[in-house]
C-alpha cells in the first residue's frame, strides 16, 4: 500500500476475509444489527467460496477503511445482468476523505468492464450518502415502488 494517504481501491480476495470481517461487522453495526464477527465471517466465507459476491477494500496506508460489495441480479425486461451494490462501509475516522466516491467510482467501473447494465442500490431514508450517490450521477427512482416481504421465523 501506498506511503501516503493515497486510497487504493483493490478486489477482495478470499484470503482478505479476516480483514474484512471487522469492517463488514461495524457496517451490520450501523445498521442497528447485533456485533457477531464469527457469523460475518460464515457469511463472507460462503459468499466467496460460492463466488457470489465481489468485494472492493479500499486502503490508506497499510489499513483497510472501507469496503463495498456487489451481488448480481437480472433484468429480465432488459434480458441484461445487473448489480446490486449492497453495501457501502468507510470507517468514521475516514470519512470525508474520498473513499466512499472511490469505492462507488471502482464498482462503477467494475460494472463496465464486465458488461453489465448498472448499479442498483437501495438506502435509508436518512442515510446522509445520498449527496454521493447524486454527486456520482445516481437517480433516485420516482418511477417504481420496492417490496419486501418477510419470510415467516
Amino acid at each position: 500500500m501506498g506511503t501516503d494517504n493515497t486510497i487504493n481501491i483493490v478486489r477482495a480476495k478470499q484470503s482478505d476475509i479476516q480483514v474484512l470481517v471487522p469492517l463488514f461487522d461495524q457496517y451490520r453495526v450501523f445498521y442497528g444489527q447485533n456485533s457477531n464477527p464469527s457469523a460475518a465471517s460464515d457469511f463472507l466465507e460462503k459468499r466467496f467460496a460460492n463466488n457470489e459476491s465481489i468485494v472492493f477494500l479500499a486502503w490508506v496506508k497499510s489499513r483497510a477503511v472501507g469496503f463495498t460489495q456487489l451481488f448480481t441480479t437480472f433484468s429480465s425486461v432488459s434480458m441484461q445482468s445487473v448489480f446490486i451494490l449492497n453495501d457501502l462501509y468507510v470507517v468514521p475516522e475516514h470519512r470525508g476523505e474520498g473513499i466512499g466516491r472511490a469505492l462507488l467510482f471502482r464498482a462503477q467501473q467494475y460494472c463496465i468492464s464486465e458488461g453489465y447494465k448498472g448499479l442498483a442500490l437501495e438506502t435509508a431514508m436518512n442515510n446522509p450518502a445520498q449527496k454521493l450517490y447524486n454527486r456520482m450521477g445516481w437517480e433516485k427512482d420516482t418511477e417504481f415502488l420496492h417490496y419486501f416481504w418477510s419470510a415467516p421465523v
